[in-house]
C-alpha cells in the first residue's frame, strides 16, 4: 500500500499530441518515458523520488497497452543490473533511485554497464536528495557520473525542460553508447506546471522480442582484454559523439551572450534560483529574460569545452554557481580556461558557499557581491533586497533576532500510534535490569529512536546494514552482546545476506532486532516480500523470521503486537542473557499505523455515513490520580502525550495529558503498567451511530455512577473553595 494512490492522475498520461499536460514533476518524467518510447523501467522507491515508483505502479493498465515492462526492484543494484538489457538490444530502459546512496548501492553493476557501454538508451532518473530538505549525507552525484563516465543532466526546474531532457537523454544515450544519468532535485519532483504532451510511443522492441530473438556480442562484456579497450573507447570514441550531440542539439542554453564583459555559468537546475536572485537586484524579469550573460549547463558532465571558451571569451569575469562540494565543475572549468589561455577570472566558491544548499538567499548574496565587483553601476542602491545587507544590520534577515541556545532543536520522531515507539520503550525498560548495551542502528524509521526520550543507537552505516555494523563489536569474552536494529524494507534490500547471513557464518553473538511494520514505510508505505496485503501484482506473505531460519539462525522469536511493552521487555531480557551460540533474532511485527490509518479512515467514514455502529478509542488521564511526575511522557515521548495545568490548587506541578490527536493505540497505559508508574490512564470508547444496547447500557452506567457519587457531593456540601 503506497503512501497516496495517482490513480486519477495517471490519466493525464493518455494526452496525445498537442494536448496540455497538467500536473507535478514525476508525472510529467513518466509521461516523457512514455513518449520516449522506453521499453522497460525498474527501481527502487526513496525520497524524493519514491513516488515516481508508485506512478508507474498505477499505469499498469497504461504500460501494459504499450508493452512496456515495470519490475519493483529488491535494491538500487537490483534496478542497475536490469539496465543489462540494452547493452546488446535496441531497447530503452530506465530505472530510478534515491541520489548517492542509491549509487553507491548500483555502482557495481553501473561501472560495468558504462565500461562495456550501451545499444539502447539506459536513463539513470536520480533523486538528488541534497540541501535542508535531505534525509541522507550530503555528497553529490556528480562524483558518480565522473568516475564511471556517465554523462549527467541537471535540466532547467519546468516541466518543458525536464520533459525535452527524459526524451534527450535516451537520443544522447544512443548516440555514444554510454548510459546517461538525469538529476532531478528535491523541489524539481514535485514542482507543478504545464507542457505540450507528444503521443505515447510502443518500443522498437519489446523484451519479448528480444528474449527470442538473443544476441551477443563478447566485446561488450566486461573482460579483459575488452575491458581495456572499453576504457580507450570512452575517450576516442562515446565523448566526442556526446560532445557532438550536445552542441548540435543545443542542451546548453545561452542568454545575453555577449552583452556584457561577465557572465554567470550555472547549473541548469539551479536556474530558477539564479533568476530570482537577479530578479531581486533589477537584473532580470520572471520570465528569465536576463540582462546578464548566463550560460546555462543543462548537461554539467562532460563540460563542453568549446562552449565555456565561447561564452568566456572577451569577459573580465564569470560567475560559476554550483552547488555543493567538492567543486568539481569548477577545476574543470578553470583546466578549461587555462588551457586555452583565456584571460577571464573565474569566481565560483569564493563568493557563495563552500558547502549546504544555494537557496536563493545564498545565491542573491553571491550573486550581489559578484556585480558589486564588476558592474556595480547596474545596481540600484535604492531598491536592493534586505538580503543584501551586512549581517550586522538590524533591517538584515540574517540580523540575530535571538541567543541561539534559546532556540530549541526539533529533530524527527516517531508518529502518533507508531508502533516502533513500543519497542524502544520496552528495551529502555529492559536495559534499567541488564545494563546498557551498544546499539547499532540501521536506516529507517526506527532511527529516530536515537533522540530523546530513548536515546538508543551508536551508529548506523546505511540501508539494511545494522546487524553488519554490530559485526566490528562481537567480542567473544564479552559480558554483554550488542544490539542491532534493522527495518523490513532494509532486511529484504540487502541485510539478509550482509547482516543475518554473515552474523550466522561468523557465530556473532549479537541481538538482531528485525522491525516488521508490513511496509518499507520510510520510503512511502510500498509492500515488501513480507508484507500482509494482497497485492495483485507482486508476491507477498513470506514470513521473515522463515527466512532468518532458512539460513541458519537457530534463535529465533516472532511478537506480533509491538504495544505490549511488558511482552516486549521480557523477550529483551531472554535475549540479551541468553546462552545460545550464535545470533539472536527477534521481529517485532505491528502495521505502520499510517498505512493503518489510511486505510481505515476511508472505511470508518463511509461506515458513519451508512448509519453504521463505529467505535473509536480514545485514551486519557485522571487529573486527580496523576501525580505530575511526568515519567509517562519520559518513557513515551508520545507527540499525543503532553502537559497541562494542574487543576488541584494544593499542587504546582503540571499533569499529563493527552490531546485529541491520540489514535487510540494504548502505549501510553501499556508504558505505566510495564513500568509500574501510576495507575492515572483511562480508556474512552467514543461510539458513533450507538445501537439501543449501547444506549441502554450508558443509561444504566450514568445512574449507577450518579448514586455512587451522591455520598461523595453530600461530604464535600460546604466545604468548597469560596
Amino acid at each position: 500500500m503506497a503512501e497516496r494512490s495517482f490513480a486519477q492522475e495517471v490519466k493525464e498520461l493518455r494526452l496525445g499530441a498537442g494536448e496540455e499536460f497538467r500536473g507535478e514533476g514525476i508525472l510529467a518524467v513518466t509521461k516523457a518515458l512514455l513518449q520516449s518510447g522506453v521499453a522497460y523501467v525498474g527501481g527502487y522507491q526513496g525520497a524524493p523520488i519514491s513516488h515516481l515508483m508508485d506512478v508507474l505502479g498505477d499505469s499498469q493498465e497504461i504500460l501494459d497497452e504499450l508493452g512496456v515492462y515495470f519490475e519493483n526492484s529488491a535494491s538500487e543494484a537490483t534496478a542497475a543490473a536490469m539496465l543489462a538489457a540494452s547493452v546488446h538490444y535496441p531497447l530503452r530502459g530506465a530505472i530510478t533511485f534515491k541520489s548517492t546512496v542509491g549509487f553507491n548501492v548500483a555502482s557495481d553493476a553501473l561501472a560495468n554497464l558504462s565500461s562495456g557501454g550501451v545499444t539502447g538508451g539506459a536513463l539513470v532518473i536520480i533523486g538528488e536528495d541534497y540541501g535542508e530538505g535531505s534525509s541522507i549525507m550530503q555528497e553529490r552525484t556528480h562524483a558518480f557520473a565522473m568516475k564511471s563516465q556517465m554523462w549527467l543532466l541537471d535540466p532547467r526546474p519546468n516541466l518543458t525542460s525536464i520533459v525535452d531532457m527524459v526524451e534527450s537523454g535516451f537520443e544522447l544515450s544512443e548516440a555514444s553508447n554510454t548510459p546517461v544519468i538525469l538529476e532531478l532535485r528535491l523541489r524539481s519532483c514535485h514542482l507543478h506546471g504545464t507542457f505540450e504532451a507528444k503521443d505515447n510511443r510502443r518500443p522498437e522492441m519489446t523484451i519479448s522480442e528480444a528474449v527470442d530473438n538473443p544476441r551477443r556480442d563478447l566485446s561488450r562484456v566486461v573482460l579483459p582484454p575488452a575491458s581495456f579497450s572499453h576504457e580507450q573507447e570512452k575517450v576516442n570514441t562515446r565523448w566526442p559523439a556526446a560532445v557532438k550531440y550536445i552542441t548540435e542539439n543545443n542542451l546548453n542554453e545561452f542568454v545575453a551572450e555577449k552583452d556584457h564583459d561577465f557572465g554567470i555559468i550555472l547549473q541548469g537546475g539551479l536556474f530558477n534560483n539564479v533568476n530570482r536572485a537577479l530578479e531581486l537586484l533589477g537584473l532580470s524579469d520572471a520570465f528569465g529574460n536576463s540582462t546578464v550573460p548566463l550560460y546555462i549547463m543543462n548537461v554539467t558532465y562532460p563540460v563542453i569545452d568549446q562552449e565555456v571558451v565561447r561564452f568566456c571569451e572577451g569577459k573580465r569575469a564569470v560567475l560559476l554557481v554550483e552547488e555543493g562540494q567538492p567543486d568539481f565543475i569548477e577545476q574543470n572549468i578553470q583546466a578549461v580556461l587555462r588551457r586555452n589561455d583565456a584571460t577571464v577570472t573565474l569566481h565560483g566558491k569564493d563568493l557563495l558557499p563552500v558547502a549546504g544548499e544555494y537557496s536563493p538567499a545564498e545565491v542573491t548574496r553571491g550573486v550581489f557581491a559578484f556585480m558589486q565587483k564588476y558592474a556595480s553601476h547596474l545596481l540600484d542602491p535604492a531598491n536592493l533586497p534586505t538580503i543584501t545587507l551586512p549581517r550586522e544590520d538590524p533591517r538584515s534577515p540574517y540580523a540575530p533576532r535571538i541567543k541561539a541556545d534559546l532556540v530549541q532543536g526539533r529533530p524527527p520522531g516517531f508518529c502518533t500510534g507508531c508502533p516502533e515507539r513500543p519497542i524502544f520503550a520496552a528495551l529502555t525498560l529492559a536495559q534499567r535490569e541488564v545494563g546498557e548495551h551498544h546499539v547499532s542502528a540501521d536506516i529507517g524509521c526506527h532511527l529516530f529512536s536515537i533522540n530523546a526520550p530513548f536515546n538508543i543507537g551508536a551508529t548506523t552505516m546505511g540501508y539494511g546494514l545494522g546487524s553488519a555494523a554490530a559485526s566490528g563489536l562481537n567480542g567473544k569474552d564479552a559480558n554483554k552482546r550488542p544490539i542491532a536494529f534493522m527495518g523490513d524494507g532494509g532486511f529484504w534490500h540487502n541485510g539478509l545476506t550482509s547482516g543475518v547471513g554473515n552474523a550466522v557464518f561468523n557465530e556473532n553473538d549479537q541481538l538482531l532486532v528485525i522491525v516488521d511494520n508490513d511496509y518499507s514505510a520510510a520510503t512511502g508505505g510500498q509492500d515488501v516480500l513480507s508484507s500482509h496485503a494482497e497485492n495483485p501484482l507482486r508476491s507477498t506473505k513470506h514470513p521473515i523470521e522463515r527466512a532468518v531460519r532458512g539460513i541458519g539462525v537457530k534463535w529465533s522469536r516472532t511478537i506480533t503486537n509491538t504495544y505490549k511493552v511488558a511482552q516486549m521487555r521480557d523477550l529483551f531480557k531472554e535475549a540479551l542473557t541468553s546462552t545460545d551460540k550464535g545470533p539472536k533474532v527477534i521481529v517485532a511485527q505491528s502495521e505502520c499505523t499510517l498505512n493503518r490509518m489510511r486505510r481505515e479512515k476511508p472505511a470508518k467514514v463511509k461506515a458513519i455515513k451508512d448509519g453504521k455502529r463505529v467505535v473509536n478509542e480514545r485514551f486519557g488521564v485522571d487529573p486527580e490520580t496523576c501525580t505530575g511526575d511526568h515519567s509517562c511522557i519520559r518513557i513515551s515521548g508520545c507527540p499525543s502525550l503532553t502537559i497541562a495545568e494542574n487543576p488541584d490548587p494544593m499542587r504546582k506541578d503540571p499533569i499529563a495529558t493527552v490531546l485529541s490527536t491520540c489514535v487510540g493505540c494504548g502505549l501510553c497505559g501499556e508504558n505505566a503498567h510495564a513500568a509500574a508508574l501510576c495507575p492515572s490512564f483511562y480508556r474512552t470508547q467514543v461510539i458513533i451511530n450507538p445501537s439501543r444496547w449501547d444506549r441502554f447500557k450508558t443509561a444504566m452506567r450514568t445512574r449507577y455512577i450518579g448514586f455512587l457519587q451522591t455520598g461523595v457531593e453530600k461530604r464535600l456540601a460546604g466545604i468548597e473553595p469560596r
